[in-house]
């Protein structure tokens, strides 16, 4: 069923999460054992992260640098199918611009049709810390906006190349939303102008940058709504369980934390995991009272507290 159908039949908020592959060489388990920790509280959907490959760069005797070009996490598409295939829930791989072509692209999207997957995310991605060589023969995405039309396209049944018999593939395209302003974008004017691009271009919904202040996140959505997007604006959370998340999650994702929660956290750090928990709550439950949709958990590694906290208020 695609995201935004779970969205329209829901009668009351929905709660989704989203995990990321082990790191190249692991196993799949830890997956499976974090998926039955959600499994039981029924989540619509669950999103598994991609990741482009990066540079490795490794000093030889002779002071020589060698250089390995590795995808960190492999494996999206080979998870979905686990998850859906094995507990009937919806998965939304995340598709990107940076590190692949369209050509592969395609093949992703006819790889998940076969697979019976029927929803993505389409994001840009960070830049890769080396400069991959492409094939003057194919094409690449330069931003989400260019990533959603090619999908839009191949939900017409439009391919790269005419295909004898082709057809078009049935599947609900997401984008990402950031209620404290994209980094690079200069203003939220500019930031909600190229979200609407977005839609326009086929998304059917948004899901948004963890947020740790609902005040953003409603403010983001009337900023949209006056921009002319109607489509679903889904918060994204994270519980705060570890003392480096106070300088690691705005470093990578650019997002601030309320005085007031670094605050409790640094004058009780022993107890970081329980106070990062009773936020989350706090946030839910006005979520929930404000109307949003769906709420979107980042549980990257551990499923656990986020699932008492859905558990606890339904």
């Amino acid at each position: 069923m695609h995201v935004t159908e779970h969205l329209d039949r829901a009668e009351r908020t929905l709660f989704s999460f989203e995990i990321i592959p082990p790191a190249r060489g692991k196993s799949v388990g830890d997956i499976i054992r974090m998926v039955e920790q959600i499994a039981p509280v029924k989540p619509p959907f669950v999103d598994v992260t991609s990741h482009s490959a990066e540079a490795i760069y490794d000093e030889q005797p002779d002071g020589t640098l060698t250089r390995r070009v590795r995808k960190k996490r492999p494996g999206t598409l080979s998870i979905c199918g686990i998850i859906q295939n094995r507990w009937g829930i919806d998965t939304v791989p995340h598709l990107l611009c940076t590190g692949f072509t369209k050509e592969e692209t395609e093949d992703a999207v006819i790889e998940l049709n076969y697979l019976g997957i029927h929803n993505v995310l389409a994001i840009r991605g960070d830049e890769p810390n080396y400069v991959k060589a492409y094939d003057k023969s194919r094409r690449r995405n330069l931003y989400a906006v260019d990533l959603v039309s090619q999908l839009a396209d191949l939900r017409q049944g439009r391919y790269l190349e005419d295909l004898t018999g082709s057809e078009p593939v049935d599947f609900c395209v997401g984008v990402g939303g950031y209620p404290e302003k994209h980094i690079e974008a200069p203003n939220f004017k500019t930031d909600i102008k190229y979200l609407k691009a977005k839609v326009d271009a086929g998304a059917g919904y948004v899901v948004t940058q963890m947020c740790f202040d609902n005040a953003d996140y409603f403010a983001y959505v009337d900023k949209c709504r006056e921009a002319g997007i109607t489509v679903p604006i889904i918060p994204g959370i994270k519980l705060i369980d570890g003392v480096r998340q106070l300088t690691t999650l705005p470093k990578h994702f650019h997002v601030s934390i309320p005085d007031e929660l670094v605050d409790e956290i640094t004058e009780n750090e022993a107890h970081v995991a329980e106070i990062g928990r009773r936020w989350a709550r706090r946030q839910v439950e006005g979520l929930m009272e404000g109307g949003a949709p769906c709420i979107h958990f980042y549980v990257m590694n551990d499923a656990g507290p986020a699932v008492k906290v859905v558990r606890d208020l339904v």
